[in-house]
């Protein structure tokens, strides 16, 4: 199977257009972090502010993907690295739809979150590193997974015995040690402004 015979068919209503109906740039934020940093609660703050201040808003979350478009992947790196792919390619459509589409996925990998990047234009795709501690997530650990990767029940846990590859240049470093919430939300909308992107 190939896609020799795949044609790519362009939009009657194009993204330019889309933007300049939103009133605003889409993109992608890319939340990335250890389980328990704050990643899907942040990239949901952020939503609901852009939601309220009525943009075109929408999360993808790592968790409910994985209960449709991937839940035939596990957690091996070759399904990590598949997931993420798929989720970028997912992501460069809500960009073209003239969406902010918010990711809230581990995404452990360096190398899989630059083809992420590679995917789409320049300045579209802008990395959220959510920073915080392994000692805190572990306390956190709202879904009860560091006790059982732990307890040798989760193999290939991250942080723990699967690695996380903190990213070495994010547009933004979002500490949910330092900052509540609410504050990193701000932050993050803080930036998106000065980059002219609302």
């Amino acid at each position: 199977m190939g896609t020799r015979n795949i044609v790519w068919h362009d939009a009657s209503v194009t993204r330019t257009e889309r933007n300049k109906k939103n009133e605003h740039e889409s993109f992608v934020l890319w939340f990335t972090g250890l389980s328990g940093s704050g990643k899907s609660t942040l990239a949901n703050a952020v939503s609901r502010k852009l939601f309220e201040d009525n943009k075109q808003t929408y999360v993808l979350d790592g968790d409910n993907v994985r209960h449709g478009l991937n839940s035939d992947l596990g957690f091996s790196p070759e399904d990590r690295k598949e997931n993420i792919r798929r989720i970028g390619e997912t992501a460069k459509l809500f960009v073209d739809s003239g969406q902010i589409v918010s990711t809230a996925f581990i995404s452990p990998y360096r190398e899989d979150r630059q083809q992420v990047r590679d995917l789409l234009s320049e300045g579209e795709f802008i990395e959220v590193f959510v920073q915080c501690s392994l000692d805190t997530c572990e306390k956190r650990d709202p879904k009860g997974l560091y006790k059982k990767a732990r307890n040798g029940e989760i193999p290939s846990f991250t942080g723990i015995s699967s690695p996380y590859e903190e990213p070495e240049k994010p547009e933004v470093i979002v500490n949910t040690e330092e900052y509540t919430i609410e504050e990193a939300a701000d932050l993050l909308i803080s930036y998106l402004k000065g980059k002219h992107l609302l």
